[in-house]
């Protein structure tokens, strides 16, 4: 499915949208470059989440956790892992914990993300303030995520 927002409330707000249907274990890969909306989207995701917590990028912390909303969200931002080490910090905790995990540059630890997850690409467009987003679902319970989505 692919969805244009023309703007950073739009993304939020479709953010939000797919935070109220998460479940605890549920996996959300963003993809795009730097600036792309990433972490705005993720802003959106935690209200849907019911988290009014200011988010912020993990760049250098890897991941930051928000515990007040409904469920836990775990952001992580694993571009430093470039090299490796995915499995050090074990995600497949989080993956499989309480709450919510959005991976940012999710092809750094590829080998460690679940069988199951929502992958969402994020390109630009002519136009500075409008993105592309892709939703590429793996698995049925995701399957079943984007198709309401988009009604």
């Amino acid at each position: 499915m692919l969805i244009t927002v023309s703007d950073r409330d739009q993304t939020i707000e479709l953010g939000r949208k797919l935070g109220s249907t998460l479940v605890a274990g549920d996996v959300i890969v963003l993809n795009g470059d730097l600036g792309a909306g990433k972490t705005t989207f993720t802003k959106g995701l935690a209200l849907g989440l019911g988290i009014d917590a200011t988010i912020k990028s993990p760049t250098f912390t890897i991941i930051r956790e928000y515990q007040d909303g409904r469920l836990p969200l775990y952001h992580m931002d694993v571009y430093r892992l470039e090299d490796g080490g995915g499995a050090d910090l074990g995600l497949d905790e989080y993956f499989d914990g309480d709450g919510v995990s959005v991976v940012e540059w999710a092809q750094f630890v590829e080998e460690e993300l679940p069988d199951e997850f929502l992958s969402i690409t994020f390109s630009r467009t002519d136009d500075d303030n409008i993105r592309k987003l892709k939703f590429d679902a793996h698995g049925d319970h995701f399957n079943e995520i984007v198709r309401k989505l988009g009604e």
